[in-house]
């Protein structure tokens, strides 16, 4: 399974050298490109991404600074024509430090270490068919299969979780940290009100999604990223 990468640089020429050492690795795939920090965020909350590829010297933000916004980032490798910032790159545990013009040698070391450090992502995700959360609904801690779920819905500072076998469990938990933590599951977020598996899905319309007989609404804000996941399903 290909590592998804995304990269973000203000330079094409750079995207283009990143994405022609990429296309030489099997393991790697990219699947999105941005030229700021801003529109790399929207990304990152829109798409699962497993390895950053970022950049340092942008407009209105820097690589280092975006970074630090960062509650849960993914695995990434900063790119730079610049080493002034080594140091303080690797306080934030950061794989590598990639000098600009990035030769494809010293990328294939990069990719070394990323292959190493990110060993325990890839056993996870080969183990998601049971992965499990656990969920706490009053003074008890629910052992929760992810593929059970039907739907999330939220209730202010509450969700409630609708599983298969036509249970619910309440939790005191936002939407969106469960969102977060179904990351890398089969989830979608279709409504600031519902997030739902996507293995669940039995109709659409540009309107509305069916789990079972349930019918959800899709956000407004949410409808163009929501219409291009569920096109693919016409293929």
């Amino acid at each position: 399974m290909a590592l998804k990468c995304l990269l973000v640089d203000d330079e094409p020429l750079a995207i283009k050298l990143l994405e022609n050492h990429i296309s030489k690795i099997d393991s790697l795939e990219v699947v999105a490109t941005c030229n700021s920090a801003i529109k790399a965020f929207e990304k990152l909350n829109t798409q699962e991404i497993d390895v950053l590829f970022l950049d340092i010297k942008m407009p209105n933000l820097t690589g280092i600074d975006f970074l630090k916004t960062l509650k849960n980032p993914p695995t990434t490798i900063l790119t730079t024509a610049y080493r002034d910032y080594a140091t303080e790159s690797y306080d934030l545990e950061v794989i590598d430090y990639l000098l600009k013009p990035i030769t494809f040698e010293r990328f294939l070391k990069a990719v070394d270490k990323l292959h190493r450090n990110n060993i325990p992502i890839l056993s996870k995700a080969k183990q998601q068919t049971n992965e499990f959360i656990f969920i706490k609904s009053g003074n008890k801690h629910h052992k929760v299969f992810t593929n059970n779920i039907l739907y999330i819905e939220s209730l202010k500072d509450y969700i409630k979780i609708h599983l298969a076998n036509d249970k619910r469990i309440v939790s005191k938990y936002k939407i969106s940290d469960i969102e977060q933590e179904l990351k890398s599951e089969d989830f979608l977020r279709v409504h600031r009100s519902y997030l739902l598996n996507t293995e669940k899905i039995t109709a659409f319309t540009t309107h509305t999604i069916d789990i079972e007989s349930i019918e959800i609404p899709i956000g407004i804000s949410y409808r163009d990223h929501v219409i291009n996941f569920l096109n693919t399903f016409k293929h």
